[in-house]
């Protein structure tokens, strides 16, 4: 797929952060949970919890420490589910590996308003970022995949996939006109976008599709 038809086609992006993790992401960057764990220097065993087990709650880094950051819960994702779902050989283990080594991005408002309505996030306050894709883009192609689904859920059916679902641009299947063959579901971005601040054209509080508060615009 062709850079400049995908910015036309996918003009904005978004993602979908924690109640009051806007001013932490506006500082430090949108970490993936290696990044994360990374920053805080969490090695060995203990690292197993947070990055190749699934998290079925929210669970905090350094708990206690002023300076902690909470990772998203996993819910969608069982291990029993996605040995069904999982080819090529990959256990769920090296998943979520692969999942917490990215930062995921909503190709389009429908998918992320999708997330808030789902039963367990719809009656929780979020941070929902807004983001333009020229310029996250333009500041980091070569890190970015492309993906036509939901690679974290598995629910209500685990569909089949690998690690092959994530494409960089160039490789994303294209039809003749240079729209995507299947709809972009997820931008992803390796490891963390740590300059997130100068993509984000605005920050809302958001509960279910409903807007509460504009926490930030450019």
């Amino acid at each position: 797929m062709d850079v400049n038809k995908l910015i036309e086609c996918y003009p904005t992006l978004f993602h979908m952060a924690e109640q009051g993790t806007w001013p932490s992401i506006n500082e430090r960057g949108l970490l993936s949970t290696t990044a994360v764990l990374d920053l805080f220097n969490v090695r060995g065993t203990a690292r197993k919890k947070f990055e190749t087990e699934q998290r079925k709650e929210m669970m905090a880094v350094l708990p206690g420490d002023p300076n902690h950051i909470l990772l998203r819960d996993q819910k969608p994702m069982s291990p029993d589910r996605l040995r069904e779902a999982l080819t090529g050989g990959t256990t769920p283990q090296e998943w979520y590996r692969l999942i917490n080594g990215k930062v995921f991005f909503w190709a389009e408002r429908a998918r992320l308003l999708r997330l808030l309505g789902a039963r367990w996030y719809r009656n929780i306050e979020h941070d929902v970022l807004t983001i333009d894709t020229r310029s996250l883009v333009t500041a980091h192609e070569t890190l970015i995949w492309l993906c036509h689904m939901n690679s974290g859920n598995t629910l209500p059916v685990p569909h089949r996939r690998g690690v092959d679902i994530f494409k960089r641009i160039p490789d994303y299947p294209a039809k003749r006109n240079g729209k995507p063959e299947k709809p972009v579901v997820e931008l992803v971005v390796d490891y963390g976008v740590s300059d997130i601040s100068r993509h984000v054209t605005s920050v809302h509080r958001m509960r279910g599709d409903k807007v509460l508060q504009e926490l930030w615009s450019r």
